[in-house]
């Protein structure tokens, strides 16, 4: 059997789209290609994103920021030491991006101007961390990526 040129064209594509067919439905089945969202609500997230500047613009109008110092005991988290620590509250969200099931927040009650993550609800690897606090009527944004 003689093949000619038309022919050898279209097995060239009948095994190149049986290849990319292969890859396309092992991706999509194997469990170990399963990635998160970043957040759920994405679009909800988007909705927020100019707010969440301007809060960060106020938080660079400070005399000061919040430091983060990572412990033994955890991560402690430093508030502005010339502001009431009475009037702070907020939220401290850490994000875990290779694994959402370790994602939490906490609210902010402090009893000085430190706040302290546990280090039993920490893992060594990359955590993201947003402090969502407000000052009298200021909204305040922190942001840091650390590696734990």
């Amino acid at each position: 059997m003689k093949i000619n040129w038309g022919t050898a064209i279209v097995i060239a594509f009948v095994c190149f789209i049986s290849f990319i067919m292969y890859f396309v439905i092992s991706m999509s089945t194997d469990s170990k290609y399963d990635h998160d969202l970043v957040v759920e609500d994405y679009y909800g997230q988007e909705l927020q994103f100019q707010a969440d500047l301007d809060h960060e613009e106020n938080a660079k109008h400070l005399k000061s920021n919040i430091t983060l110092k990572t412990t033994k005991e955890g991560i402690v988290i430093t508030f502005p030491e010339d502001l009431n620590i009475q009037k702070i509250e907020g939220k401290v969200f850490l994000y875990r991006p290779s694994n959402k099931q370790l994602d939490f927040e906490t609210e902010i009650s402090l009893s000085n101007h430190n706040l302290l993550i546990p280090d039993k609800r920490l893992l060594d690897g990359r955590w993201n961390i947003k402090v969502d606090w407000k000052y009298n009527t200021n909204s305040y944004l922190f942001k840091k990526e650390i590696t734990y």
